[in-house]
């Protein structure tokens, strides 16, 4: 094989001097090669896209410069599969991929090729042109060995398609980038110019009106588009995205408070209803709620807003608006976390990874973010922990994580590839508990995710190791199942920050859980570590990285040219369905983009919270919530010129709270619960309806106990009783007089009071 001499046409001549007339034909097509090559690096744009009100582009957004290379009609240069790409097609990258076949033939039968080239030569027909043409008319000569070649996974057909690849996500990253920012924003109340009549920072979903109806605001949705605009902010300051971060801050306060539904905000129930109106007042049809992800993933977007402003300076703005909305999210997710809810898709009840790992997440960065402010989170740090000791039950010795705990689905859902990237710490390495992206578990379950979805139409001739088009999972029903451009991403995403890592880290492990993963890229690899100097390591890089962009391509194919995202694409056509202009699709493709470009997240705190305590305990502590009032900003909250660091915290926060357990010892029948209620707003203020129940976990006939831990805050005085509730609710009250405590003022941690009934 000649080595490529792009890099100087003008040696060109020397070149071929002295060389066999087969050489001289290589050189030649080496030649085509070089100027196509220059076409396809010059098919980029030249200057941001200028966009219309509607976030559309407006006018031409490609300065092409054609080299006079051209192909046939009806010579198709695509590579394979072979798809029409109409939104992104690239003269130069259709050329290229041509030129490459023409060069496997010549590689393939000498005389044929030296025969076309000659004649090419003296004709003034474009000698790509002439060359294609006779390669058609001459198939049957050269057929057998035509089809030999191009099946040959060989290094150059492999850099080829990387390099291909590469320039292709490059321009597609681009071009979309601005597009997409301008879009998500559009979706955005009041001034969103899809959302006339959206209330001020509420995020939502999409335009859509009917078939199907997306005009509402989920809390999750608005909170992972939100966490996106926190990070694109934090990396570059931007005064528009800081508006837009401290209108969601006014919103989510004000929805804390809207009953509905689901419950209201006096016990926090109210905090897992899934949707709202864009106006803010609460939706009242069906639905499936509650849906228990929606609070930890607000916690963790406006804590990301939190901790910009404590390390500028704002420590103060910080504690008196964005932690009391956070107090309240952590509260209901170290009070809920055990009670099973609807998924992220909105179909199945049952206890999700998804909504489990935001859990953890949300409660040791919580807990982190209450003390620069000088707060604490106590039930934070007793009950992280057990979440993600159950978090490690999804693991399957299958190989693959069971997304959720339901018995006629296989588990193999996006669901968990979506988990490992927004918990993904890039300070965390490869940690298992954690599920972090380059994780073995993580690693081998993104390969059973993708490959199960493998059999759509637009998934044809995309073997194992290749990308692929990806949605939420194979039995999926809803628009007849597809794929969807978040799903896709998602799948990109993972690769591009286990990427991150292992170049950090300056090494790959590969395990027997991980292994068939790499082996789908790198045939050659075994389990072992691999150094950075190493050429496994180097091989294992460059064919993840391939991978991943892969998985971009496909999305840039099924595209359209104004660059909207929807929610899905056909899984045969590849053309966009379901709801348009999808803000979650959005913030998914600017997500990985980041993350393509080595622009990573702050740590969570992952490597500090990935120990297992001895046993699970399905503990939990009830919280106290109160509506969040201030919501109005500081003006000029602009980056100090250092990062300023928070004062470390002596003895224990003015609002600390104890974690106070309530035995109660009560002999009870079947369908009876026993609930205590007392003075205070945290025990229904004597409201038995409003009470916190106890839990019979520990219950036996010898020892008919009854338990609940509630985060008080110390010094707090109450009096209190138990009720017990019968299975057609009725209530039987203990006898009198009232029970009454004072929970400790001196920094305690914990506190038990042990009752019997009366």
């Amino acid at each position: 094989m000649l080595p490529s001499i792009c890099s100087n046409e003008s040696d060109w001549s020397n070149a071929k001097q002295g060389r066999a007339q087969w050489e001289q034909a290589f050189l030649q097509i080496e030649q085509w090669d070089c100027r196509a090559t220059k076409e396809e690096d010059r098919d980029v744009i030249t200057e941001e896209p200028n966009l219309d009100d509607q976030g559309s582009p407006a006018g031409p957004q490609l300065e092409r410069q054609n080299t006079g290379l051209s192909l046939p009609k009806g010579v198709n240069a695509k590579r394979e599969p072979d798809k029409i790409d109409v939104a992104h097609q690239h003269p130069g990258r259709d050329k290229m991929d041509a030129i490459y076949n023409l060069k496997q033939v010549l590689l393939s039968n000498h005389d044929f090729t030296t025969s076309l080239v000659s004649n090419a030569t003296d004709s003034s027909t474009s000698p790509l042109t002439y060359f294609a043409m006779h390669l058609v008319s001459s198939l049957l000569v050269v057929g057998a060995a035509f089809q030999a070649v191009l099946g040959l996974p060989d290094p150059l057909h492999e850099k080829r398609n990387s390099d291909i690849i590469k320039r292709s996500v490059d321009s597609f990253i681009q071009t979309e980038t601005p597009i997409a920012l301008k879009n998500l924003l559009c979706n955005i109340g009041s001034s969103g110019c899809r959302v006339s009549g959206a209330a001020s920072g509420v995020v939502v979903a999409s335009p859509s009106k009917s078939s199907p109806d997306y005009w509402y605001t989920w809390t999750r949705d608005a909170a992972l588009v939100t966490k996106l605009v926190v990070d694109e902010f934090t990396n570059d300051y931007n005064t528009t995205l800081q508006n837009t971060i401290q209108a969601y801050v006014a919103a989510q306060a004000k929805l804390q408070g809207v009953s509905n539904p689901s419950g209201s905000l006096s016990n926090g129930a109210g905090l897992a209803e899934p949707k709202f109106m864009v106006d803010l007042q609460q939706f009242t049809g069906d639905w499936g709620r509650p849906q228990r992800d929606g609070p930890p993933l607000r916690a963790i977007a406006l804590i990301g807003y939190g901790k910009w402003l404590v390390s500028n300076g704002y420590a103060d703005t910080a504690k008196n608006i964005i932690w009391p909305i956070v107090k309240n999210d952590l509260a209901y997710t170290a009070q809920y976390w055990n009670n099973t809810g609807f998924d992220l898709w909105e179909e199945v009840n049952s206890s999700s990874f998804f909504t489990i790992a935001a859990s953890h997440r949300a409660l040791v960065e919580g807990s982190a973010f209450a003390k620069s402010v000088g707060s604490s989170c106590s039930a934070c740090d007793a009950i992280a922990p057990q979440i993600l000791c159950f978090q490690q039950s999804f693991w399957s010795n299958s190989g693959y994580i069971i997304s959720n705990f339901v018995n006629y689905r296989s588990g193999k859902d996006i669901n968990s590839v979506l988990t490992s990237i927004h918990s993904f710490d890039p300070a965390a390495g490869c940690d298992v508990n954690t599920f972090q992206p380059c994780s073995d578990r993580a690693l081998a379950n993104h390969k059973v995710v993708v490959d199960s979805m493998r059999f759509w139409g637009v998934n044809s001739g995309r073997t194992a190791g290749k990308a692929a088009a990806v949605g939420r999972y194979a039995e999926d029903v809803y628009y007849n199942g597809n794929p969807w451009y978040l799903a896709t991403l998602a799948a990109a995403e993972q690769l591009y920050d286990a990427l991150y890592v292992w170049k950090q880290q300056g090494s790959i492990t590969v395990t027997s859980t991980s292994l068939a993963f790499f082996k789908d890229l790198v045939p050659s690899v075994s389990t072992g570590t691999y150094s950075s100097s190493s050429s496994t390591y180097t091989a294992i890089i460059n064919a993840v990285t391939t991978y991943a962009d892969g998985f971009i391509d496909i999305v840039a194919q099924y595209t359209p040219s104004d660059g909207s995202l929807a929610e899905q694409f056909d899984k045969n056509s590849g053309a966009p369905l379901s709801a348009t202009h999808l803000t979650w699709s959005y913030a998914s493709f600017l997500s990985a983009a980041a993350r393509r470009a080595g622009i990573v997240p702050p740590s969570w705190g992952a490597a500090s919270a990935n120990s297992l305590p001895g046993s699970c305990a399905a503990s939990t502590v009830a919280g106290s919530y109160a509506t969040a009032t201030a919501t109005s900003f500081p003006p000029n909250l602009t980056p100090a010129s250092t990062t300023v660091t928070p004062p470390k915290q002596t003895g224990c926060a003015a609002d600390h709270e104890v974690l106070v357990t309530f035995n109660e010892k009560v002999t009870t029948s079947y369908g009876q619960t026993v609930k205590v209620v007392g003075s205070i707003a945290a025990l229904g203020n004597w409201d038995a309806a409003s009470g916190v129940s106890l839990s019979a976990n520990q219950y036996s006939s010898s020892n008919p106990l009854w338990s609940t831990t509630i985060a008080l805050p110390q010094g707090t005085s109450f009096k209190y009783k138990y009720v017990v509730v019968n299975s057609d609710g009725s209530v039987k009250w203990e006898g009198d007089p009232d029970r009454s405590y004072a929970v400790a003022t001196e920094c305690a941690a914990t506190a038990t009071i042990n009752d019997t009934w009366r």
